[in-house]
């Protein structure tokens, strides 16, 4: 089976070569420079006008609701690592 490498890792034989994320960040600068940011304002204002015609409301309501568990299960993982474990209360 062939090896793959991902797309930040480049081997001496790529050193010309730019990966997708590089490529990806000079053309939305280039498009920047060219357009202006109230470029990209009006083209996400469209799509999102566009996923809101696809989609119903209860589409966003249950998307809106998983993010909102996922972000709670975070905090509270977040928050059960700043706590001691009883072995260091002890010392």
């Amino acid at each position: 089976m062939a090896n793959r490498q991902s797309a930040d890792q480049t081997s001496p034989a790529d050193e010309g070569n730019m990966s997708v994320r590089e490529a990806g960040r000079k053309g939305g600068k280039t498009t920047r420079a060219r357009y202006g940011a109230e470029f990209f304002q009006v083209i996400g204002a469209k799509g999102g006008k566009a996923v809101s015609e696809r989609y119903s409301n209860e589409h966003f309501r249950e998307i809106g609701r998983k993010g909102g568990r996922r972000v709670a299960e975070l905090i509270a993982r977040a928050k059960g690592m700043d706590k001691p474990s009883s072995d260091q209360e002890r010392e």
